[in-house]
């Protein structure tokens, strides 16, 4: 880990639904509110949100850099992006990320990135939004980065990227299908349906949009979560995905100084959740708390 470089995310939110962002090609032309975290060796990042009574709930990671740990964190926000009220939902021993949140059979679910601990987890919601619990019914073949559900012609889709090899986990999209949300998701053959660095590890919410599946997926050959590429592909195909190159989403110009990423596009009804990255140099307190934890290594 460079203790020279941090890196900085905040979250963003646009006033229009994620078709809207397809069909404009570009975040430049969208006023965005931004959502930041309270610490400044701390982020937040990963944005998933749902809509309930008139208000946004809106899920984030939120990394420490004093832990190296992630774990994730609610927001209330009122109609007119307000935030009411905010705090800590689900920690583990391992880290966290990547709080896909949706609605299915009548109850509220969330499955976030969770590959250090060897499996893939799913949470339902006992208390929404404060209270989750683990459902051991659930069953993946592997510990998926970046799961990414779509409910579509009757089936569960999941596409992820896998934990091993080390390359595979920004250079690797692979999809799996099960007729239940609890599986099983090896009925039938897991496709890799790409390989490539440009755009391959998920970085959203799957969506519909003029008769296509449009796949957010991460840029990583620069840095890590640079830009996002949309991946698109006939509905009717999904079974056997013929992925085709959409949009390259970019940081919005705007948006400076958070310009040197953007790893997560998704939709969360009228408004449509974006996070975007600065990078910082030479942070003193950085530099202390990784010098501090290498001499108790000792």
């Amino acid at each position: 880990m460079d203790i020279l470089n941090t890196e900085i995310w905040r979250v963003g939110i646009i006033r229009a639904p994620i078709q809207d962002v397809l069909k404009a090609g570009t975040l430049e032309t969208f006023p965005i509110t931004w959502v930041e975290a309270d610490d400044s060796l701390c982020f937040i990042a990963d944005p998933f949100g749902l809509w309930q009574g008139g208000l946004l709930y809106l899920f984030v990671e939120a990394y420490d850099y004093r832990t190296r740990r992630g774990y994730i964190v609610a927001y209330v926000l009122d109609a007119e992006l307000n935030i009411l009220e905010h705090r800590p939902v689900l920690r583990e021993d391992w880290h966290l990320s990547y709080p896909v949140v949706f609605e299915a059979d009548g109850e509220i679910w969330m499955l976030p990135e969770a590959y250090k601990s060897g499996r893939l987890t799913l949470y339902r919601a006992i208390e929404f939004p404060w209270r989750w619990q683990a459902v051991p019914e659930f069953q993946f073949p592997e510990a998926a980065i970046d799961a990414s559900p779509l409910f579509h012609a009757g089936r569960w889709w999941m596409f992820y990227t896998p934990p091993t090899p080390k390359a595979a986990r920004t250079n690797t999209l692979k999809l799996a299908s099960a007729d239940h949300l609890f599986g099983p998701w090896d009925q039938q053959p897991i496709q890799t349906l790409r390989e490539d660095i440009h755009g391959s590890r998920m970085g959203g919410t799957p969506f519909l949009a003029n008769g296509k599946i449009f796949l957010p997926t991460q840029d990583c050959h620069e840095t890590y979560g640079g830009a996002l590429q949309l991946l698109s592909f006939p509905e009717e195909g999904i079974s056997q995905p013929d992925l085709s190159c959409s949009h390259r989403l970019t940081a919005p110009h705007h948006n400076a100084p958070y310009l040197q990423g953007l790893h997560t596009l998704s939709q969360a009804g009228s408004v449509t959740l974006v996070d975007t990255k600065r990078e910082l140099r030479g942070s003193p307190r950085r530099i202390l708390i990784e010098l501090s934890r290498l001499w108790h290594k000792k």
